[in-house]
């Protein structure tokens, strides 16, 4: 019968001077670090770490931007890049971990593992992807899009570059209400839309610096796109994607798993955008088995 583990140590990690919060818990086997998405935190793994600590060494990460971790304007003195976050989780498994770790990533923080699997081939054992983000609003995306979306997404992006109208939208976002519709999009199962989730959600885009950070990455079109570094990945990675997610199609996904590196790919019927936390019974024992697999190669 398996014990009862507490909840994951919350702390945090000073990193180039700005402060990291990240969460921990389990003390034996190889390390898994898991990255959020976009708008998302370390919290986002609630129902992920406590299985994982059971054996191995799990940690959550909020990215530098996000969650509560500090919050710097754009460019001072980091920008808001897959290379910088690829760096700090470089950074983080050599300073905090000591040892090479695998990557558990929903969204962008996909890309993030992918660049840090890249930048650091030495530091990352493997990559399991969740519904990773394909960019669809980069410029090299914009003949994939519809022509009405292909002429709008730029003056959206530039009209929202201009600070008061860009905070003034993100004003209009962050509220309970708002989030939770946001919500609604991306899961398909709305009894995993709790009170619980839309705090973890409202909170950190009510602290300082969160608006500046959002507004930055809704106009960064440039930079990797996942099939750009799928090709240079050394190590194994395994997809998994629910289905219904609005956001990030399937069929994309499919296309994904086409790359050498990709050792396996599940589809979840009836999962949204984030099936780390709608449906953990689903993804807990698959990311376990890949890693049983890993580790035992």
């Amino acid at each position: 019968m398996s014990t009862v583990l507490a909840a994951p140590a919350v702390k945090t990690w000073s990193w180039q001077g700005l402060s990291i919060r990240y969460q921990q818990i389990g003390t034996t086997g190889t390390p898994v670090l898991c990255i959020h998405g976009f708008g998302a935190s370390s919290d986002h793994w609630r129902k992920n770490l406590p299985v994982y600590g059971e054996q191995y060494q799990a940690y959550a990460i909020d990215l530098l931007g996000f969650g509560l971790s500090d919050k710097p304007a754009p460019n001072d003195p980091l920008p808001y890049t897959f290379e910088t976050w690829g760096q700090q989780i470089l950074d983080f498994c050599r300073e905090v971990i000591g040892q090479p770790a695998y990557l558990v990533a929903n969204s962008i923080g996909c890309i993030v593992a992918l660049q840090a699997a890249v930048d650091g081939p030495e530091w990352v054992k493997g990559v399991v992807m969740l519904n990773c983000s394909v960019r669809m609003l980069h410029e090299r995306r914009r003949a994939e899009i519809p022509w009405h979306q292909r002429l709008s997404t730029p003056v959206v992006q530039n009209l929202l570059g201009y600070a008061p109208v860009g905070r003034f939208f993100f004003s209009r976002i962050a509220q309970r209400k708002v989030i939770r519709n946001l919500l609604s999009q991306a899961y398909h199962r709305p009894e995993a839309i709790t009170d619980e989730l839309v705090e973890a959600i409202l909170t950190p885009a009510l602290t300082t610096g969160a608006a500046d950070v959002f507004l930055a990455f809704v106009r960064y079109s440039q930079g990797p796109l996942p099939e750009d570094l799928l090709p240079q990945a050394h190590c194994p990675v395994w997809i998994i994607w629910g289905q219904d997610d609005p956001w990030e199609p399937i069929a994309q996904g499919r296309t994904l798993a086409n790359f050498p590196a990709v050792k396996a790919m599940e589809e979840l019927a009836g999962v949204g955008h984030c099936p780390q936390d709608e449906a953990p019974e689903l993804v807990n024992p698959l990311v376990l088995g890949w890693l049983a697999e890993a580790e035992a190669a």
